[in-house]
C-alpha cells in the first residue's frame, strides 16, 4: 500500500489536470461561440448586401452574395429560398427549383415555397406534383386564392393535354393547335407541348410557326440534338441556309459525333460555300465563273426549290451582265416560269431586251417589275430609260445605223463607220438622185459615229435620249433635221476625199 502522504499527492495532481481541462473547455467554448457569432454575422452581412442588390437590380452581383450566404449557413431555409428568387429573376427556373425543394425540406411547412414551387412545376407540364404542392399549401391555409387557381389551372391542363393528343392522333392538327393554345399558355416550359404543336404546325403547312415554337425547345431540354437538327433542316428547305447551318453548329457543339448533325452539316456547308463563292464572283464582275459556280448549286441540292429559282435567278443576272443575250433570255424566261412575281429577274430581262433593242418587251418587262416593286429605284430608272428609248427607236437609232450592238465598244463603233462610209460616199454614185440618197445616208452614218464616240453624247443615247434632236437643244430656235456640223458636204458638190478616221 502506498503511503497516505503519496496518495494525496496523486489526488491533488489529478484535480489540478481536471481543472486545467475544464478551463480549456470553457476557453474552446468561448473561442466556438464567438466564430459562430462571426460567421452568423458574415451570413447576415451576405443576406443584406443581397436583399440590396436584388433590389437595384443587380442580379449577378446579388446571386453571389446569396451563394456565400447558402455556404455560410447551408441548415438556413431563408438563404435558400431568397437564391431561388435570385434564380427566378434571371429566368433561371430550373436551377431555382433544387433551392425550393431544399427550402422545403428544412421547412416542410414553408407554404411560400411550396407555392412557388408549384407554379414552376406547372410551368413545366409536371401537373401531378405541381397540383401536390397547392394542396399542401390548401391544407394549411384553405383561403389561398393563388393556390386554388393555380389548382384549377393544373386540372385544366391535363383536360386540354389529353384532348390535344387525342386530336392529333386523328390528324385534326387544326383542332389539336386549338388545344395545345391553353396548354402551352400555362406550361409555356413544357418542351412536350411546343414540340407537339411545333409538329402540327408543319402538318399544317406554316413553316415559321414550327419554327417558333420548336426553337424554345433547345434551351428547355439540357441535349436537345433533335431540335438542333429539325431546326436546321427546317431552315434549310425555307432557303436560309446561314441560320441552318448555325443550328446544326449548336447539334454539333453538344456531340461532334452524331452522325446525322454530321451529316446535314456537310450539305449545308457545302451549299453555304458555293453560293458565297458564286456571289463572290458577281461582285467581282466574273460572271461565266459565277454562272459555273450556281450550276453547282442546283447538281448539290436538286429537290430543294428555292435553291433551283435562287440559282437560276443569278444565272440569269449573270448571262444579263455578259453578251449571250439569247441564252440570257432563255435563263430569265425559265427562272420566271419558275417564280413569275419575281421582279429582279423581269428587271434583269428587261436589260437583256434592251441590249437585244427590242424596247416594247423591256418596257413590259420594267412595268411589270415596277409592280412588284415600286420602290426599287433601278427598275424606276430602268423603265424610264426603256421608254425613251422606245421613243427613240421610232425616230433615230444611231446603234441600228451603223448596225452596231449597244455594248459595242469605241473601235467597233470606228470601224463599223468607215465601212459604211467608204460604202455610201457620194463619189461612189453618178447620178444626182443616187447622190442626194448617198448624202442623205453618209449624214446618217457620221453622225452616228460622232455620237457614239463622244461619252457624254453616248451616255445620253443610252438613256434615252437624242444629242442631236433640236428638240433637246436649249435655245435652238430652228428645227432642222441634222445640225450643220454633221453634213461634211458644200451644196452640189460631192467631188472630193473624205476622211474616214
Amino acid at each position: 500500500m502506498p503511503p497516505a502522504a503519496d496518495m494525496e499527492r496523486a489526488r491533488r495532481g489529478l484535480s489540478g489536470v481536471l481543472s486545467s481541462l475544464s478551463l480549456l473547455c470553457v476557453i474552446l467554448d468561448l473561442q466556438l461561440d464567438v466564430t459562430m457569432a462571426a460567421g452568423q454575422a458574415e451570413v447576415e452581412s451576405h443576406l443584406e448586401m443581397g436583399r440590396k442588390l436584388l433590389a437595384a437590380g443587380q442580379l449577378a452581383e446579388a446571386l453571389s452574395h446569396y451563394h456565400s450566404a447558402v455556404d455560410g449557413d447551408p441548415k438556413n431555409y431563408l438563404t435558400y429560398y431568397k437564391r431561388a428568387t435570385v434564380y427566378l429573376a434571371m429566368g433561371k427556373f430550373r436551377s431555382a427549383l433544387p433551392d425550393l425543394s431544399k427550402a422545403i425540406e428544412l421547412k416542410p411547412d414553408f407554404l411560400a415555397a411550396r407555392l412557388q414551387r408549384g407554379n414552376i412545376l406547372l410551368k413545366q407540364g409536371n401537373t401531378d406534383e405541381a397540383k401536390e404542392d397547392f394542396r399542401m399549401v390548401l391544407m394549411n391555409s384553405p383561403a389561398n386564392e393563388e393556390a386554388k387557381s393555380q389548382l384549377e389551372r393544373a386540372h385544366d391542363v391535363e383536360v386540354h393535354r389529353e384532348e390535344a393528343w387525342g386530336a392529333y392522333q386523328r390528324e385534326d392538327y387544326v383542332g389539336a393547335v386549338s388545344w395545345l393554345e391553353k396548354v402551352v399558355e400555362y406550361s409555356p416550359w413544357d418542351p412536350s407541348m411546343r414540340e407537339l404543336r411545333s409538329e402540327c404546325h408543319l402538318q399544317n403547312g406554316d413553316l415559321t410557326k414550327a419554327i417558333q415554337d420548336l426553337k424554345p425547345t433547345t434551351k428547355l431540354r439540357n441535349d436537345n440534338r433533335a431540335a438542333f437538327l429539325k431546326l436546321s433542316k427546317l431552315y434549310y428547305i425555307m432557303g436560309e441556309h446561314e441560320e441552318s447551318l448555325s443550328q446544326v453548329r449548336e447539334c454539333l457543339k453538344l456531340d461532334q459525333d452524331d452522325k446525322e448533325c454530321h451529316s446535314h452539316y456537310k450539305l449545308v456547308k457545302k451549299l453555304c460555300r458555293q453560293l458565297e463563292s458564286a456571289e463572290e464572283m458577281v461582285r467581282d464582275h466574273r460572271y461565266e465563273a459565277a454562272v459555273e459556280k450556281f450550276e453547282a448549286v442546283i447538281k448539290t441540292e436538286p429537290d430543294v426549290e428555292i435553291y433551283r429559282k435562287r440559282a437560276k435567278e443569278r444565272i440569269c443576272h449573270c448571262l444579263s451582265k455578259s453578251q449571250h443575250t439569247e441564252a440570257a433570255i432563255k435563263m430569265c424566261t425559265e427562272a420566271l416560269q419558275r417564280d413569275p412575281h419575281n421582279p429582279h429577274v423581269l428587271k434583269d430581262r428587261a436589260e437583256v431586251y434592251i441590249l437585244n433593242e427590242d424596247y416594247e418587251k423591256a418596257v413590259e418587262d420594267f412595268q411589270q417589275a415596277k409592280e412588284l416593286d415600286g420602290d426599287n429605284e433601278e427598275i424606276n430608272q430602268g423603265l424610264e430609260r426603256a421608254q425613251k428609248l422606245l421613243k427613240q427607236s421610232r425616230k433615230r437609232d444611231y446603234y441600228k445605223i451603223l448596225g452596231v450592238k449597244r455594248n459595242a465598244n469605241k473601235q467597233e463603233v470606228i470601224k463599223a463607220y468607215r465601212k459604211l462610209a467608204q460604202q455610201w460616199h457620194p463619189d461612189n454614185f453618178q447620178s444626182e438622185e443616187d447622190k442626194r440618197e448617198a448624202e442623205k445616208k453618209f449624214i446618217d452614218i457620221a453622225a452616228a459615229k460622232e455620237v457614239l464616240t463622244d461619252p457624254e453624247m453616248r451616255q445620253k443615247v443610252d438613256a434615252g435620249e437624242d444629242p442631236l434632236d433640236p428638240e433637246n437643244q436649249q435655245g435652238s430656235g430652228h428645227h432642222q433635221q441634222w445640225p450643220f456640223e454633221f453634213n461634211p458636204f458644200s451644196s452640189g458638190n460631192f467631188h472630193f476625199k473624205f476622211n474616214f478616221n
